[in-house]
């Protein structure tokens, strides 16, 4: 599992967030340029892996996801990115196959136009998990 996939699960799993953004836009890769808003786009901007000297069989990541939100509006950019911030932070446990999982919001960007005169932000997560080797 990477670490965009964590941050997705937490996303999907957090209902006053689904509420307003349904699953299905809620996605990796690339936005469709003109779609009904609002959406999310879940990216890993980075990762380290750690071994140990004597591998147990396992290693720990580090990584930095953003999540980016796509609004009609300003007020919507605002309301939505309170509820991405509001996801289950500090010591998750499992997600899927990663286990030990630990995530910390770490920054967040300018508030920029998009497309079609959308409004888009940035807030970038610190997800730290062990994975099997």
């Amino acid at each position: 599992m990477t670490s965009a996939e964590i941050i997705g699960a937490l996303l999907y799993a957090h209902e006053p967030l689904t509420a307003v953004v349904p699953v299905d836009r809620i996605k990796g890769g690339r936005l469709p340029d003109e779609t009904a808003m609002p959406w999310l786009l879940v990216r890993e901007i980075s990762i380290i892996d750690r071994y140990p000297l004597k591998s147990p069989g396992w290693y720990r990541s580090t990584a930095r996801v953003s999540v980016m939100v796509r609004a009609a509006s300003f007020d919507d950019q605002i309301a939505v990115m309170k509820l991405v911030r509001s996801i289950p932070r500090g010591a998750i446990g499992t997600v899927g196959d990663a286990t030990s999982v630990v995530v910390h919001t770490f920054g967040g960007g300018p508030d920029v136009i998009g497309p079609g005169d959308s409004f888009e932000k940035t807030q970038d997560f610190r997800v730290a998990f062990d994975t099997l080797d």
